[in-house]
This record gives C-alpha cells, sequence and structure tokens, in this order.
C-alpha cells in the first residue's frame, strides 16, 4: 500500500477514536439554564440521619397514583437506583444508598424528579452545594437544557432535584417545577414516622 493511502487512514482512525472517547466520556453534562438550593434546616432534625429514618424510598412512595398526572404532565417512567453515580455527572453522593427517578411529558413542558437517600445531613448539603458548581443530575426527560429551570433541596438527609424544561412560557415552566418540586412532600411523611 501507498504510504499516502495509509497515513491519512490511520490520522482519520485517530481523530475517530478521539472523538467517539470524548463523547462517551463526556456523560451528560446538560445543566439548567436557571438552578435555585436550599441546604436542609432544624426542620429536618428528626431525619437528619439515616439511622433514624432506616427504610429505604419505594417507588410507589414517592410516586403516587396521585402522582402520575402533575398539572399538565404525565408520568412517562421511573427508575430505581442503588448506585447513585448512575444519576450524577461532575460530583460523588457519598454514602447514598439510592436514588429515584422519574420522568413527566405534557404539550410544550417534560420534566423530572430526583430524590437521593444519603447518610445524614451534612452529605445531603454536599451534594447540593455540589450541583451548585461543576455538578448535575443526567438529564433523563427530552426537553433543551438551555432554557430550563431546576431546583434542588436538602431535607435531613435526603436530597431532591426538580427540573422542567420545554418550548413553553417562562411561567409555564415555573409552574411544572413546582409541581415537580411538590414530589419532595414524601419527606413530610418520614418526619412524622421519625417522631
Amino acid at each position: 500500500m501507498s504510504r499516502r493511502v495509509v497515513v491519512p487512514a490511520v490520522l482519520a482512525g485517530v481523530v475517530i477514536v478521539a472523538v467517539a472517547g470524548w463523547l462517551w466520556l463526556r456523560g451528560d453534562d446538560a445543566r439548567p439554564a436557571s438552578f435555585r438550593s436550599e441546604s436542609t434546616s432544624a426542620f429536618y432534625s428528626a431525619i437528619d440521619t439515616r439511622d433514624s429514618d432506616a427504610a429505604p424510598l419505594t417507588l410507589q412512595e414517592v410516586f403516587t397514583p396521585a402522582a402520575k398526572t402533575l398539572g399538565t404532565m404525565r408520568l412517562e417512567a421511573t427508575s430505581e437506583f442503588s448506585d447513585c453515580a448512575e444519576v450524577l455527572w461532575g460530583a460523588t453522593a457519598e454514602g447514598c444508598t439510592q436514588a429515584l427517578r422519574a420522568t413527566y411529558k405534557g404539550g410544550a413542558v417534560a420534566g423530572q424528579f430526583v430524590i437521593f437517600n444519603l447518610r445524614d445531613g451534612r452529605a445531603a448539603d454536599s451534594l447540593v452545594a455540589a450541583l451548585r458548581k461543576d455538578a448535575f443530575v443526567r438529564q433523563e426527560a427530552e426537553f433543551d437544557a438551555a432554557g430550563s429551570r431546576a431546583q434542588a433541596r436538602a431535607m435531613g438527609h435526603y436530597v431532591t432535584v426538580s427540573w422542567a424544561g420545554g418550548r413553553a412560557s417562562a411561567q409555564d415552566l415555573v409552574t411544572a417545577l413546582v409541581a415537580l418540586d411538590g414530589l419532595g412532600r414524601v419527606v413530610q411523611a418520614r418526619i412524622i414516622a421519625a417522631t
């Protein structure tokens, strides 16, 4: 074979491998355009550690029949993870034993909700701090992250992340975000059970 053919073919192969490796290693690194976060507070002291709230969350507990529809959005899928790294990019959730995720879609809006079960309130605050910087949850719902809105809350040893996006008005996105965030009310039942 001629050197004129081999060298370009090898270079093309190297470029293809490099691009494929970059795409594979970069992961799902989408971030919302607007993000708010809250650290845990004394209100959640009854469930500040998993020791006082040991039972794992269940999909049925978080995504109840009433949660099949949130405003104009309908539940599309739910997933449970024992390895929280599968749901995150750019951060680790130290002491995390489970993450539950749901995706919703309706009209021009889509969204997702994730709840993490961490060791304690300090680990929850640490995860929320990481989400503020260079990390986030992997995007599963189908929407353009560029115009999306998200919110993360540390509540005792839990962290919830609500994320909404789509080709909708800012008001519709806020409405969807509030509806998704309401799924975090499951934590209130855990507070009552722990007291």
